[in-house]
């Protein structure tokens, strides 16, 4: 399993727009094959700032995503609304503390 996270900073007057954006594509998304979860994460100082959290089966879902027309469509309206460029980390979990 894959974790993608990925940091957006969007411009404030923005946020309400990324939020309808978000709202109208996030059942997509977790439905597309091979996408497990997803959650948005608003920084709580700063909150013109997301993060999308995602798990995805493995490398080929995630690719096969980011090569889709859902992920074209949806990138295209969201990287108009951003005030710094976005960074994305994919990893792995190692541990469970609870």
């Amino acid at each position: 399993m894959i974790i993608r996270i990925v940091k957006m900073t969007f411009a404030p007057e923005h946020v309400a727009t990324f939020k309808e954006l978000f709202q109208q594509q996030k059942d997509k998304i977790r439905a597309f094959d091979g996408c497990e979860h997803l959650e948005l994460w608003q920084d709580r100082s700063q909150t013109n700032v997301f993060f999308t959290y995602s798990y995805w089966r493995d490398d080929e879902a995630l690719a096969a995503y980011r090569q889709s027309a859902l992920f074209r469509e949806t990138w295209a309206e969201t990287k108009q609304l951003f005030a710094a460029k976005p960074e994305a980390w994919s990893v792995e979990q190692v541990a469970v503390c609870e």
